[in-house]
């Protein structure tokens, strides 16, 4: 199970307004260095090459919901997203960072480390499978 890591600054742009998880564009990108906590944005992230069938950015994430009960905001994502080697490999990589892509520069959420690395052969998958709350914060 992959472990769940929020950036420094993800509370100061949530409540800052910097993320309208009802509007804005979010995405996962794929890096083999450990995240730093004190990124800001993608280009801090050392996200994998771009190629046989992973794209530079990432792939996006659909947001079912963000809510706000009781001085918690829980955003929950539509559905798994799914990334799938072909023509060749993708990898490796260690790390699934969540982003906001909207603002220039993308401003890092939140991260997952699986662990160790994996490299996805040809026609493989790997599946970021959330459960139900992506993120959350009080």
């Amino acid at each position: 199970m992959a472990t769940y890591n929020k950036y420094d600054q993800t509370i100061a742009d949530v409540f800052n307004k910097k993320h309208d998880f009802s509007a804005d564009t979010f995405k996962y990108a794929l890096t083999n260095t450990l995240p730093s906590v004190a990124d800001n944005t993608l280009a801090e992230v050392s996200e994998i090459a771009a190629g046989n069938g992973y794209t530079a950015g990432g792939t996006q994430v659909s947001i079912t919901s963000s809510t706000q009960t009781g001085g918690t905001l829980s955003v929950v994502p539509t559905a798994d997203v799914v990334f799938t080697a072909s023509g060749g490999s993708i990898g490796p990589f260690q790390y699934v960072a969540f982003y906001n892509s909207t603002p220039a520069g993308g401003l890092t959420v939140s991260y997952f480390d699986r662990g160790s690395p994996v490299t996805l052969l040809d026609t493989e998958t790997f599946t970021v499978d959330v459960q139900a709350t992506l993120f959350t914060a009080s």
